[in-house]
């Protein structure tokens, strides 16, 4: 057996940031080597960040991509790493594919290479390219067609990038074939709830097909509308775990390994899926025999709502910071889903950088208005009322509208106040519509709807009653002041439009909505199999017609925090010009 001492790094990356992700990677490196790693990886795609989608199809974003990977070679050597093999991921491209019909032009490549020696030792691309889901990646690239193995001081490492892991064949069966002592996957693997299990299970089975450990290294943080939650592991070859990060913090996970020495050179020629086999020796010396310093360690798991509250929280604080914003504005109406955006915006950018208005009309309760500024003495965050019955009544005097229009006037002229103190002050509108809203049309167009982003866009409602009942719990247990009113979360949903208005004046009760939601947008499920789950018929029509005909008001809706299978975004992209419809 010969020792090897690996250095995982699990951090973030920002899209179109070559520079500052180069430094990066630059930094983390000394950090490795100081702690005595023998190889050290990176991301997927981690100079150029993840996504990027079209930006791979132009020419010059890949151009200098390459260019930056090759200075960071010569950079690490400079600076004397040479000696240390670093894998990290990049854009690159083919140089041998054949330009034709329906292939990216360019011919551009989700690759990692290996670097050493001043030098990139090693280019491989991504073999298995997902396209569902958020994915797009046959749009952008065109698949790698090698098996990538390296010698590092006696240990053949076996190289893979995230989607290869999560498809039958190609590298895994070829890191067997190789007879690799451990298969490294450098990944960006997005946030889902309940993703975290069914992760470790396939790290688990693919070890055990290799026949070799397995390293999985993952990305963490935030990028528009998707979030990386980290969540890197190694296991034996058995399947057993060796250690794990933690979801959502950047870390190095430095871990010695014992692993089977390299006993011969594989053999040239095509390996599993027809793979071509590129071996390439490092360092054939094994390291000197050492005393194991870092035996590995377990993060503790999240529990459900610390997991989606921590996915909400990141992937906030990634949009406002890598967009440059300073600030936050958020228009408090004394309800629920404006105080738990409120809650996440201030645990995100610190309550110093969040402002809430609290904008009453002759329809607001006063325990409404007590609870938005109870909020803000809670929470510490800047708050100011700005009355919109003034407004309203001029509006009024000119247009003279009734009934619904008049209702939907109140959240507009809430929309129209909240921009105008965005522009003056420079600050982003938060909108706080959840799912539920937005799945059955309960969103005022440039009204509620009013924003930059909409950190609970992918949040049904029973579960912001969850969060918010939780993040209280979490305060009270460390000893600090619950953030949420009590009142905010006992109260019955309003919009309080109208007199004694209530959510299920509109709507069915939440419970039964967001169980037949999750059927229908998160599963695909049609009208006879939600019905043979045990839902009334009519009903379920109901909610299906609303949903249906609200399509043209969720593409105009901002980004969102994206936490589960199918978010209202580019995992779900139906037409909004649309006659089908489910239902008798």
């Amino acid at each position: 057996m010969a020792q090897l001492r690996i250095a995982l790094n699990q951090i973030d990356s920002c899209v179109g940031d070559i520079e500052g992700n180069r430094a990066a990677v630059l930094r983390q490196v000394r950090h490795a080597a100081a702690a005595g790693a023998h190889l050290v990886a990176f991301p997927e795609m981690m100079l150029t960040g993840y996504p990027v989608e079209d930006l791979a199809l132009r020419a010059s974003f890949v151009a200098a991509s390459r260019t930056a990977l090759a200075e960071l070679a010569r950079e690490l050597a400079d600076e004397g790493f040479g000696e240390l093999p670093v894998v990290v991921g990049y854009l690159g491209r083919s140089e041998d594919a054949q330009p034709k019909y329906g292939q990216p032009a360019g011919a551009p490549q989700n690759c990692a290479a290996v670097l050493y020696g001043g030098k990139v030792a090693l280019r491989f691309a991504k073999h298995h390219l997902p396209n569902y889901g958020v994915f797009d990646e046959f749009r952008y690239f065109v698949p790698g067609d090698t098996m990538p193995v390296v010698r590092v001081r006696g240990v053949d490492v076996a190289l893979a990038i995230c989607e290869d892991l999560w498809q039958d064949g190609g590298r895994v069966p070829g890191a067997r074939e190789a007879g690799a002592g451990l298969l490294l996957a450098i990944n960006a693997s997005p946030y889902e709830r309940d993703k975290d299990d069914t992760r470790l299970e396939l790290v688990r089975k693919r070890a055990q097909e290799a026949g070799c450990a397995l390293a999985y290294v993952a990305m963490v943080g935030g990028q528009d509308e998707l979030v990386f939650d980290g969540d890197t592991i190694v296991v034996d070859a058995s399947g057993e775990v060796l250690s794990r990060a933690g979801q959502f913090t950047e870390e190095c996970v430095l871990l010695d390994l014992e692993l089977p020495a390299a006993t011969g050179v594989p053999a040239a020629g095509l390996v599993a899926d027809g793979l071509e086999m590129r071996h390439v020796i490092l360092s054939e010396t094994p390291v000197e025999p050492y005393e194991p310093v870092h035996t590995g360690g377990q993060g503790e798991p999240l529990g459900s709502e610390a997991e989606i509250y921590g996915a909400l929280v990141t992937g906030l604080r990634a949009y406002v910071r890598k967009n440059g914003f300073r600030s936050v504005l958020i228009g408090l109406s004394g309800g629920i889903d404006s105080a738990l955006v409120a809650a996440i915006a201030c645990d995100a950018i610190g309550a110093e950088h969040v402002h809430g208005v609290s904008m009453p009309s002759a329809y607001s309760s006063d325990h409404s208005k007590d609870d938005a500024a109870e909020l803000a003495r809670r929470t510490g965050l800047h708050f100011r009322t700005v009355p919109i019955a003034p407004m309203f009544d001029a509006y009024m005097s000119s247009l003279e509208l009734t009934g619904l229009a008049e209702e939907n006037l109140q959240s507009r002229l809430r929309g129209v106040t909240l921009m105008g103190i965005s522009n003056q002050e420079g600050h982003i509108v938060l909108a706080p519509g959840n799912k539920s809203e937005l799945a059955v049309g309960y969103s005022t167009l440039y009204g509620d709807s009013v924003g930059a982003y909409g950190p609970i866009k992918d949040v049904y409602k029973t579960t912001v009653f969850r969060l918010a009942r939780w993040r209280n719990a979490e305060a009270a247990a460390r000893g600090e002041v619950p953030p949420i009113p009590e009142n905010s979360i006992a109260k019955p949903p309003s919009a309080e439009l109208r007199p004694g208005q209530v959510d299920t004046d509109s709507l069915p009760d939440y419970d039964v909505l967001d169980r037949v939601l999750e059927l229908y947008v998160d599963q695909d499920r049609g009208f006879q199999e939600i019905v043979a789950a045990g839902f009334d018929p009519e009903l379920v029509t109901r909610v299906l017609k609303l949903t249906d005909t609200a399509e043209y008001k969720r593409r105009q809706y901002p980004p969102g925090t994206k936490i589960s299978p199918k978010g209202f975004g580019k995992d779900r992209r139906l037409p909004i010009t649309d006659r089908w419809r489910e239902g008798a």
